[in-house]
């Protein structure tokens, strides 16, 4: 969606203090110039995400578009929702500059693409599969993404974006972490991992 050649450009990340945020944020600053605004809530998250390199943090609580004034951006080229696309749509047109683009990888039950036609909005979706379940012709390139982003990381350039090791995979830690997610306290990825012995 986003070319590395593209120069004076701003991308609206909602859901950023996610794990998909968190890579998305990294690799934007890493292969872009792009102005990165997300969204995060608590002071964990609004950090986290700062820390990853966003230029600004809004609240999305709020109203998206009132938020991003604040920022002293008025519109975006684009945004990239990750999670609660549903709820923030109105907004994030509002959002978007004219022919701007948003993305999208959640799975909301309706959306009306009419709202998109007046400021000749383009909609795209991610699936991370879609290349080897229809076998596409471009499919080598995820085989070259990956590639990419394993030397990024193996040059340091990118963190990992494990922010909760919970430990071993029992009842009370998936207690533990069913209910952080549920309260909306995660940011980053959360990690169980084994078996106790």
């Amino acid at each position: 969606m986003l070319s590395a050649y593209e120069n004076n450009v701003s991308v609206l990340v909602v859901g950023a203090a996610s794990g998909v945020g968190s890579i998305l944020t990294q690799l934007l600053k890493v292969r872009t110039s792009a102005t990165i605004i997300g969204t995060a809530l608590r002071d964990e998250s609004v950090q986290w995400f700062k820390d990853l390199g966003a230029d600004h943090v809004i609240n999305h609580r709020n109203a998206l578009y009132d938020e991003l004034q604040k920022t002293g951006i008025t519109e975006v080229d684009y945004v990239v929702s990750l999670n609660n696309t549903e709820k923030h749509y109105e907004e994030i047109i509002k959002c978007l500059k004219p022919q701007g683009k948003l993305g999208l990888i959640d799975d909301p039950v309706t959306l009306d693409v009419i709202p998109l036609k007046m400021k000749s909005l383009s909609l795209h979706w991610e699936f991370m599969f879609t290349r080897s379940i229809f076998q596409t012709p471009d499919m080598i390139k995820q085989h070259r993404l990956l590639i990419d982003v394993a030397k990024i990381i193996d040059a340091g350039e990118i963190k990992t974006t494990i922010a909760h090791h919970i430990g071993t995979i029992t009842a009370e830690h998936l207690r533990d972490t069913h209910q952080m997610l549920e309260n909306s306290q995660a940011y980053g990825k959360v990690v169980l991992e084994g078996w106790p012995v």
